[in-house]
């Protein structure tokens, strides 16, 4: 007779097991087909990247940020994501986190921050996808904050806002 605490524990598993996978396959809401995105606000607090276009919200993103996500980016390798307003300055589709679009971190502002600091200010900012070969991680990359300063969403949502956002879409990081 097998003890009722062992079924319970497997039952337990198995319950987790299937809502890790729900969770992890279950589809979400695409950006509209042939949208375009004329400016991008980042909610750090909420963990929210929002998608407008012509003042109208098309789609909010769930992200992770740099491993130090409290406070504006001071200087490189602080593993803090700026806070301010940049704009979208390059797009690269064969990033080391498979597409990322730049972000014009570090403007003059930041600049002289870091120098009163004595440090570089740094650079690299991105919005980007999940590090190559990670891509199984999926949603699950939300989880953490692991970025060293960047703005991190899923694949296939990189692959929608790549296409949807031009070079130079303005983007106002808020705590």
């Amino acid at each position: 007779m097998t003890h009722p605490l062992k079924i319970i524990f497997r039952t337990f598993i198995l319950v987790l097991i299937l809502g890790l996978a729900i969770y992890q396959f279950l589809p979400e809401t695409p950006l509209p087909k042939n949208a375009q995105i004329d400016s991008l606000v980042v909610l750090k607090s909420k963990r929210q990247l929002l998608a407008f276009y012509d003042g109208q919200l098309l789609k909010t993103y769930s992200i992770a940020l740099g491993q130090q996500p409290l406070g504006a980016k001071e200087y490189e390798g602080d593993l803090k994501t700026p806070e301010g307003s940049y704009i979208i300055n390059d797009k690269n589709p064969m990033s080391a986190y498979y597409k990322n679009l730049g972000i014009s971190y570090p403007n003059a502002k930041d600049i002289a921050h870091a120098r009163k600091l004595h440090r570089p200010a740094g650079g690299e900012i991105k919005i980007h996808g999940l590090k190559n070969y990670m891509g199984l991680l999926g949603k699950f990359h939300r989880w953490f904050d692991w970025t060293l300063g960047c703005i991190a969403v899923q694949n296939s949502e990189i692959d929608e806002l790549y296409n949807a956002v031009p070079v130079g879409t303005p983007i106002i990081i808020f705590p």
